[in-house]
């Protein structure tokens, strides 16, 4: 892990350090151009190969069904049951506070103005499974899903060496009522849900976490209007704000938490204190060479690096410039720092907050704009899935009020048939 004073750097090379774009990103996006042709003209048949290419497993079928679902999540530990029933719970929760109806407005008298929330009817959810296979995805994205009331929820995550899907996945769908997982992975499943195929259903919008594959792959097919996506939401990333009060283990710990995601996650520490980084730096090679993907989180920590700042001011500026999908304030004065942040993805207050209470069951979601896209996204919620849709309503006392705003506007920028619209109803011997 690299070592920066920010006093050093110029505000050229701040953005160049936050940048995540990887040198063979252009061989990727023409690769996934590739893999979104062969699926788009060849369907299920494209699917299978690609399992048996990818994941090298021979599918006879490209889904399970209820009743193997059953079986499957029947195998699950009694411990890993109540620990998902725990998560579930409290994702629930959380995201069930975010369902309300908005009030009406009278902008004027006689004009009434509202929003009323429709569920997107038909979603697609990625559940990623390569070197992890992540239950916590499903509860994130199937629980807010369910609770906004999509009718048809599609579920693909790469199948396992049996052909199959593991009881995690087995339980999560049968806790939420989904009855069918397709065994599909990466770019091929992000195509098949975008353009549909024999087996896949074509969806509205599609949401979940990937590697930089299925990143390209939404960022591709919502490039070709063909559907939406959540977010660009690729490698795992993680920035973590230490001062003299935070833990020198407790910081290892978070940063060696999101590096084990993959080779590609970052995993970046600012600290007003030289002695809180190498401390922290020692104590991530005590606790690396106790993982078990200790060589996967070691090349994440070689990627990633650290930042010394002279004040707090300088540690938000910096994090702000980066907008970290997941922020940890490891600092007993985190409430001062609130105010501070502008962009971030899920922020862990505190010494005590890790990452991990949020990637898997305080309640919060998940699924996090990466890649410095928090300046403009929010994360998954509720609104995710809904559409809001505008009602107006004028009776004959707000269209006399409104009616001249309207047609001396609908004039000035030369549109006769709106102010017309307005003027007929005016003249009309009903007033309307």
């Amino acid at each position: 892990m690299k070592l920066y004073k920010y006093t050093d750097l110029s505000e050229q090379n701040i953005e160049e350090l936050c940048l995540r774009q990887l040198a063979d990103d252009a061989s990727i996006a023409e690769r996934v151009k590739e893999i979104i042709a062969q699926v788009k003209a060849n369907g299920d048949k494209a699917l299978k190969n690609y399992a048996l290419q990818f994941d090298k497993v021979n599918l006879d079928q490209l889904f399970i069904e209820k009743e193997e679902i059953g079986k499957i999540a029947s195998t699950i530990p009694a411990e890993a049951k109540s620990a998902i029933d725990t998560a579930y719970a409290n994702i629930k929760k959380f995201h069930a506070a975010q369902l309300y109806k908005e009030a009406k407005v009278e902008t004027m008298p006689g004009v009434s103005c509202w929003r009323e929330s429709r569920a997107i009817e038909r979603v697609g959810l990625y559940i990623p499974g390569g070197t992890a296979v992540l239950p916590s995805t499903f509860l994130m994205l199937a629980t807010p899903a369910t609770l906004a009331g999509c009718q048809e929820i599609v579920v693909c995550s790469p199948p396992q060496k049996d052909g199959k899907t593991n009881c995690y996945l087995a339980y999560c769908a049968q806790l939420l009522g989904i009855e069918k997982i397709y065994l599909a992975g990466g770019a091929q499943a992000i195509a098949a849900m975008a353009f549909g195929t024999a087996t896949v259903p074509k969806v509205y919008k599609i949401f979940g976490p990937g590697n930089r594959y299925v990143t390209q792959a939404k960022q591709q097919v919502l490039a070709s209007g063909i559907t939406a996506i959540d977010m660009p939401a690729g490698p795992s990333e993680v920035l973590v704000f230490a001062d003299e009060t935070a833990n020198p283990s407790f910081v290892a710990s978070d940063l060696l938490a999101q590096a084990e995601h993959g080779t590609d996650s970052q995993a970046i520490l600012i600290s007003t204190s030289e002695m809180l980084i190498t401390d922290t730096l020692n104590q991530i090679e005590i606790q690396l060479n106790d993982l078990p993907r200790r060589d996967i989180a070691a090349q994440a920590i070689a990627n990633s690096y650290a930042v010394l700042v002279a004040d707090k001011t300088q540690a938000m500026a910096f994090s702000n410039t980066y907008a970290p999908e997941h922020l940890i304030l490891a600092t007993d004065s985190y409430q001062e720092l609130i105010p501070l942040i502008i962009n971030a993805g899920s922020v862990f207050l505190g010494n005590l907050t890790p990452e991990s209470a949020g990637d898997y069951a305080s309640g919060t979601n998940h699924t996090l704009p990466t890649s410095g896209f928090a300046k403009a996204y929010s994360g998954v919620s509720i609104d995710s899935f809904i559409k809001k849709i505008t009602f107006q309503q004028i009776s004959p006392e707000g269209l006399k009020a409104i009616g001249p705003t309207v047609e001396i506007l609908a004039a000035a920028e030369g549109l006769q048939a709106h102010k017309n619209a307005i003027t007929i109803r005016l003249k009309s011997s009903d007033g309307y």
